[in-house]
């Protein structure tokens, strides 16, 4: 997605270690203009697919995945990364988090998970794919159906694209980066 690229080699940090820094349009603050063009592409790219939930991890994927629901007049699930006291007949899964480097319980309800489920999930980095892996597990304990994964952003250097893609999933990532050497934004062609 063009607009998307443009904006990530105007506005994004690069760090060493493969890290990229979208926080002033994407997960800190958030530019509603292209965070609607993406949820657009996304309805695009997934269209004709069967959905009924659109579902997504905290926190940074929130607000592409509302965006979406919006659209598609879904409701939108997401994943905690802190098991609430109040939750009751919860699904759980543990995800390694890279950028924080540490592992989370994951949790949803059975309530709003249910079996099924035709499922979205949207998310905004894709990398090792461990959120994504994550939410494999609960839409499987779910007795749900993963029906696509979409990324704002792909990491294609870490590989978790292409696990998702041999696991049979319908993955669409607006921007792939190819590589973040030497601090350089490469886009994968």
């Amino acid at each position: 997605m063009k607009a998307l690229k443009e904006r990530i080699l105007r506005d994004g940090k690069c760090f060493e270690g493969g890290i990229l820094k979208v926080d002033n349009f994407i997960n800190h603050q958030m530019d509603p203009i292209l965070m609607k063009s993406m949820a657009v592409e996304f309805v695009r790219r997934f269209a004709g697919t069967s959905i009924n939930k659109v579902m997504t991890i905290e926190a940074s994927g929130i607000a592409p995945a509302i965006m979406v629901g919006y659209l598609l007049e879904l409701p939108v699930v997401f994943a905690k990364k802190k098991v609430p006291s109040t939750m009751e007949n919860m699904l759980s899964t543990k995800v390694y988090s890279f950028t924080k480097d540490r592992t989370y319980d994951v949790c949803v309800s059975r309530d709003y998970l249910c079996p099924g489920d035709k499922v979205l999930f949207i998310d905004d980095f894709l990398a090792n794919g461990n959120a994504a892996k994550g939410i494999i597990d609960l839409v499987r304990q779910a007795d749900a159906e993963l029906v696509g994964m979409g990324f704002l952003i792909e990491k294609d250097f870490q590989h978790g694209g292409e696990y998702l893609r041999n696991q049979g999933i319908h993955v669409e990532s607006l921007a792939i980066i190819e590589s973040l050497d030497n601090c350089h934004i490469t886009f994968k062609k």
